[in-house]
């Protein structure tokens, strides 16, 4: 038997953070948006609602009632995650025969992924990064390198109970959703099966990231901007060594924007400290900013899918990534892509554009004629499809 085509797909989408807010509480709100605008049916169970939706998406607060909150800090953030997935659990034996699918999010999602299985409905769980146990270990294994501590509430310390939560999510989930090639290499790398992984994509907002208006290629120099948490996962001490090492820091600018974990700046000092380099903090105004700059960089060596680089190419921006940045480009077609780390190669690709303005154009043409398949818009019709191949699981 199988499901009916003409039917939208009954989602029950877990989502235990503050849907509608920054990072993936943003991410969160946009797939629920795009999936809902796709033809889903989506009934949404969230922590706390700080952005409202359309009324074809259905919502409930499991941390929240009106204007009164309990506050994650008072439970601590695991407990929190939990007691949402508690209170979600209860409501997939209760909808039971109104689901199709049930979407989670990582560390709250044991209850429902258990409830979900007992009772037949197919699940998916999102991988926002890349599996954890490899993320850790290559954090750490960066940071003994530089010689710095990642301070420990950060989120790429390296927490026990957090990774024995998630390897068993992953192991109780039919499907996990993997945003980007990267993320998905490293569950294979990792021994699990091609069928059980399923790509989906992050997108932009192209109504904020346009490159209409931009003064890009004004100056006499490149403009290169480097957008995110300042953190040795992202690789800036990569992309200040080949800017220094590259002909292009003799008359361009360097951008940062975002702010520094403790310790990683001092150890950057020298190359911090050039004339050509710019810290700019944390930034709001990051649209501008990347109106103003010639490329975006993004050496990391993990990432989930930087939303930056999406929002980079709207902005008529030309990418220079690793191959663990999760961007969504063509090496040579629309970006230049190096492999994590090496900054030899990452020093030639700025070379090369700095000495060759065509190619320049020839990458940030090509990129601006495809945004259109990186928008919110196009990630909710792709999540719609993994939802109704999802699906198909429950009357097989």
């Amino acid at each position: 038997m199988s499901a009916a085509a003409d039917k939208p797909v009954r989602v029950l989408y877990s989502f235990p953070h503050k849907i509608g807010t920054d990072r993936i509480c943003n991410t969160a709100w946009q797939l629920v948006n795009g999936a809902a605008a796709a033809g889903t049916d989506i009934h949404l169970f969230t922590g706390v609602l700080s952005k409202p939706f359309p009324t074809n998406v259905r919502v409930n607060t499991t941390l929240a009632r009106g204007k009164l909150r309990i506050p994650y800090k008072l439970l601590g953030k695991v407990r929190a995650l939990q007691l949402h997935d508690h209170i979600v659990s209860r409501w997939v034996e209760k909808l039971a025969d109104e689901i199709d699918v049930v979407h989670t999010w990582p560390v709250g999602a044991l209850k429902t992924l258990k409830a979900a299985k007992r009772l037949g409905i197919p699940t998916v769980l999102e991988r926002p990064n890349a599996h954890t146990r490899f993320a850790y270990e290559v954090v750490r294994k960066e940071c003994e390198r530089l010689g710095i501590t990642m301070p420990p509430d950060h989120e790429h310390a390296f927490h026990e109970d957090i990774l024995r939560i998630e390897e068993e999510e992953y192991a109780l989930a039919d499907r996990l959703l993997c945003p980007s090639d990267f993320v998905l290499q490293t569950f294979l790398d990792a021994g699990f099966l091609r069928e059980k992984l399923a790509r989906h994509q992050y997108g932009f907002d192209h109504q904020i990231y346009t490159s209409a208006g931009s003064s890009q290629g004004a100056g006499p120099g490149l403009t290169m901007l480097f957008v995110g948490g300042v953190a040795p996962r992202k690789g800036l001490h990569y992309a200040l060594e080949a800017w220094m090492a590259s002909p292009a820091h003799k008359d361009g600018t360097f951008l940062i924007a975002g702010e520094f974990i403790p310790g990683y700046a001092e150890k950057l000092g020298p190359l911090l400290a050039h004339p050509s380099v710019h810290r700019l903090g944390h930034r709001r105004d990051v649209a501008d900013l990347m109106k103003k700059s010639d490329l975006l960089v993004l050496p990391s060596i993990e990432e989930g899918s930087a939303l930056v680089t999406s929002e980079a190419r709207g902005s008529g921006c030309v990418l220079l990534v690793s191959d663990a940045a999760g961007a969504i480009c063509k090496h040579t077609e629309n970006a230049l892509v190096h492999h994590a780390g090496d900054v030899k190669a990452l020093t030639e690709h700025l070379t090369m554009l700095h000495q060759d303005r065509a190619l320049l154009k020839k990458l940030r043409d090509a990129s601006l004629s495809t945004v259109n398949e990186l928008t919110w818009s196009s990630a909710g019709i792709r999540l719609a499809n993994v939802y109704r191949d999802t699906a198909k699981l429950k009357y097989t």
